[in-house]
């Protein structure tokens, strides 16, 4: 934990000399790097009112399905036997309506998927990608992903300094920034690996379609040669490497 605190003071000094050297405010420096600090050691309280507010932001900021919605009513079916817990707070399942394919889940329980995911993929492959997003935040991943692109957006704003009550001062715009840095955010490969190995565990204790992780990895190495985005969309390691490891599983291997 020292060296990623060290590296992401290290990381804000860099990217705020510009700025900060032409005013010659060395107190600014060492704000930002004290922000940058504070973001990578946030509680778990903090991460999940980051992600209340990043979500209630990105919410505000795209068109949310309707609870008549097709898409609403498809989703419904699809996470009927999918957790309604993470981590013990409440899922809430979400569609936004956009011909973007993604997914993302936050450590406060925002769950969104995108009709352009909905629209590629068959129950069965909606329910592996969904499996996948809950094991990021089941596994660690999306805190650490929190706290990250908190870290990066300090370096814009003076949003981590309010004592104890970081998130307080995050404006709606602020909140937005931070919920499209979370999005955009890449895991590392062994991460993408971990949830991908949840979903299957996920699938396969709850006795649903396991051959539906296996062709939704396939049909994203379609896109754009597997790489698009982030989280289950990323091409680390390559969507089709992906769907091979989950077929050797179901095989046994």
């Amino acid at each position: 934990m020292k060296k990623l605190m060290w590296t992401a003071l290290a990381a804000s000094l860099a990217l705020a000399g510009c700025k900060t050297m032409d005013t010659g405010n060395i107190g600014g420096l060492m704000e930002t790097g004290s922000a940058a600090m504070k973001a990578v050691s946030l509680s778990d309280d903090d991460v999940v009112k980051l992600s209340n507010e990043s979500c209630s932001a990105m919410d505000a900021q795209n068109k949310v399905a309707a609870a008549k919605s097709k898409y609403t009513q498809r989703l419904n079916r699809i996470v009927a036997k999918m957790p309604q817990t993470i981590n013990g707070k409440k899922a809430v399942y979400k569609v936004y309506l956009t011909q973007d394919v993604n997914a993302w889940a936050m450590d406060n329980g925002c769950i969104r998927v995108y009709s352009g995911l909905m629209d590629l993929m068959n129950d069965d492959e909606v329910r592996g990608v969904l499996g996948h997003e809950i094991g990021h935040v089941a596994l660690g991943h999306s805190k650490k992903s929190m706290q990250t692109a908190y870290a990066a957006s300090a370096v814009r704003s003076a949003a981590a300094n309010s004592g104890n009550s970081a998130v307080a001062a995050l404006s709606q715009s602020q909140a937005g920034e931070l919920g499209e840095k979370f999005i955009n955010a890449q895991f590392s490969q062994s991460q993408e690996s971990a949830a991908d190995d949840y979903s299957f565990d996920l699938l396969t204790e709850k006795k649903m379609n396991r051959q539906g992780l296996v062709t939704a990895f396939q049909k994203l190495a379609k896109l754009s040669g597997g790489s698009s985005g982030s989280s289950i969309l990323s091409s680390h390691p390559p969507s089709g490497q992906r769907a091979a490891h989950i077929q050797d599983r179901l095989n046994g291997k």
